[in-house]
């Protein structure tokens, strides 16, 4: 609370009531105490960060192209019906691999919390195991994973 109302120039007592007023969401721990999210104090500065959303798309092999193409469009379609800009990101190689080029770049982008969102055509585009733990660790840096067919594998 100190350190949060040094950033907003106010006392602890008027973000104590802003609490109460609904003004601004803080979070409670364990012991009862205040705590004020970083985002809660970016959005009353009224610092606006743009996070990308971003679709990510793989297949295993060169003679899957066609595969990839359909994809991007599925990806692109759920995003232009949603109002979204979208980056696509695109690899080609196993899902076991997890040195893919783009795969890595989309990992130190939601390490970077420059990404709200990441759409996939189906889980087992992103990874073939641990999608849940994935899953969790975008959560954890504030970033959704979209997955447009999420009751079935890739075809």
């Amino acid at each position: 609370m100190k350190e949060a109302s040094k950033l907003l120039g106010v006392a602890v007592r008027t973000i104590q009531r802003w609490d109460k007023e609904g003004k601004i969401r803080c979070v409670r721990t364990v012991g009862g105490k205040r705590r004020v999210p970083e985002s809660e104090i970016k959005r009353i500065l009224g610092i606006h960060e743009k996070r990308k959303i971003i679709g990510y798309t793989r297949v295993s092999s060169y003679t899957q192209k066609d595969d990839l193409e359909r994809q991007i469009e599925l990806i692109k379609n759920y995003a232009k019906e949603r109002g979204w800009e979208i980056e696509i990101l695109k690899d080609i190689g196993s899902g076991l691999k997890e040195d893919r080029r783009s795969f890595q770049k989309l990992l130190r982008m939601v390490m970077n919390k420059e990404v709200s969102k990441v759409i996939a055509a189906y889980s087992d585009r992103l990874v073939r195991f641990g999608f849940k733990t994935l899953e969790q660790f975008f959560k954890s840096y504030g970033t959704e994973i979209i997955v447009i067919n999420r009751k079935e594998k890739t075809p």
